[in-house]
């Protein structure tokens, strides 16, 4: 007789669960678009979320401690001439959020500390480049200023931000739409899914592929991917029959995955949400009511399923908080901004723990928002592993009201580096001149006219 032994993790036993209904954000009209993206972003200040707007795009950007009902006229981010269909935060500052538009542009955006009053329609940054709409963005993670854009013109670019230029640009790679772009731990490559039911691990700066795998789910709907902390990819995809795949990939031995396993027969796209501290993968699909989370280890079968979130609603979207912005002394491991028709709802992953002290095994050290190298340095080729903090002192003063350190302001580095602010005292001279004989030519307008005036 064998006997089963179940196998031990300290995350068996994780449960999600909604917050009370005066915790969530009703009344926002949640974008129709049917892109394939999160629509939302979050970091430890903010939560932001694509809207439907008249004549436009745009998205709402709200402090995290302003929940219940949004009013109607809550001022937005709204420059865009197209649908927004990709936003997110920079992981080295608070205050800055990225958007990409049907109108083919990138925009880089400022919120104000506290929020916003009025509504943005300046970006600090316009990003051109793209020839067709952007739908993906992602912030390089230990590169301060570095920013990938991928569009459905089957092009990534990596932006100098600080500059507002395309530093690189990689065209001859993908024969058709991009799915997904991401970056490893310390932004040494991307990973991209493309509608060529390829997957392919690129050097960013050379733009040359390293590694590339054909056809790693046969179906033919979109593939999503993540690194792993250990370099190898996780992918969903679909099978021939259209059943929802999750596979685990050695990209170093692309011929075979190391595990596939098939989940359902839903039709909705499974997004991943990847987190390198604890090894646990959530897959949230679109259109979906659950999230299901599993384990990824070094021992078959590699995928290890754990458990499983329901609710009622089907989910739109999902924005995905930052390890530092979590409450860790109530055991928090992950905590997601589900979006339905006219609301979004946090949704809180914790693993029941009843002692007060910090846990060590549950909280390694996570990422910071200290970058490890500026946008010109890593252009230059520096690449630098990322900067941990520990979560010990923000468990002692609480999560909440703990500052990390920012960089330096992306205001202040765009607008000088830009050349849109004077820097010499001489073409402060010549525009103060400029203005002066302005004015003189209106003031003789203005007598002339009423010169004319008095003769009728």
């Amino acid at each position: 007789m064998s006997r089963k032994v179940v196998r031990t993790s300290k995350f068996r036993h994780v449960f999600g669960q909604a917050v009370k209904a005066d915790q969530c954000y009703d009344d926002i009209r949640i974008s129709q678009m049917t892109w394939d993206s999160n629509f939302c972003s979050v970091n430890p200040k903010f939560v932001a979320m694509i809207v439907d707007a008249s004549g436009g795009g745009a998205f709402i950007v709200l402090p995290l401690n302003k929940t219940g009902r949004i009013d109607m006229s809550y001022p937005t981010v709204c420059g865009h001439t197209g649908p927004v269909l990709d936003i997110e935060f920079c992981p080295h500052n608070d205050n800055i959020i990225a958007s990409g538009s049907e109108d083919c542009s990138v925009m880089i955006w400022e919120i104000p500390e506290g929020g916003l009053t009025t509504s943005l329609t300046e970006p600090v940054v316009k990003l051109d480049g793209h020839s067709k709409r952007v739908g993906i963005l992602s912030w390089h993670p230990t590169a301060h200023n570095v920013l990938m854009s991928a569009g459905c013109d089957n092009v990534v670019i990596l932006w100098n931000v600080a500059r507002g230029e395309a530093a690189v640009r990689i065209d001859s790679v993908h024969t058709d739409l991009i799915y997904c772009a991401c970056w490893n731990r310390d932004g040494s490559q991307i990973l991209t899914s493309c509608k060529d039911k390829a997957l392919r691990v690129l050097d960013p700066r050379k733009g040359t592929v390293l590694y590339e795998r054909e056809k790693p789910h046969e179906g033919s709907r979109p593939i999503r991917a993540v690194f792993t902390s250990d370099g190898k990819i996780l992918s969903t995809g679909f099978s021939r029959m259209s059943e929802r795949q999750v596979a685990l990939w050695d990209p170093k031995n692309f011929s075979e995955p190391l595990t596939l396993q098939e989940l359902d027969t839903s039709s909705g796209v499974l997004l991943p949400f990847y987190d390198p501290d604890t090894n646990v993968v959530y897959l949230c699909g679109k259109g979906d009511s659950s999230i299901r989370y599993f384990e990824v280890t070094d021992e078959a079968p590699y995928i290890h399923y754990l458990s499983i979130y329901s609710s009622k609603e089907s989910q739109k979207g999902m924005g995905w908080m930052p390890k530092r912005g979590l409450e860790i002394n109530k055991c928090e491991i992950a905590r997601f901004y589900k979006l339905h028709e006219r609301k979004c709802e946090p949704i809180v992953m914790t693993v029941p723990r009843k002692s007060d002290l910090f846990q060590e095994d549950l909280y390694p050290d996570t990422l910071g928002s200290e970058p490890s190298a500026e946008a010109d340095e890593w252009f230059a080729g520096k690449d630098a592993p990322p900067v941990l903090i520990s979560l010990k002192e923000g468990f002692a003063t609480t999560t909440k009201s703990k500052e990390f350190k920012v960089h330096k302001s992306l205001l202040k580095t765009t607008t000088a580096s830009a050349g849109t602010q004077p820097d010499s005292s001489g073409e402060v001279q010549s525009l103060k001149k400029e203005v002066k004989d302005l004015k003189a030519a209106i003031e003789e307008l203005t007598k002339r006219v009423m010169e004319l005036e008095s003769k009728h």
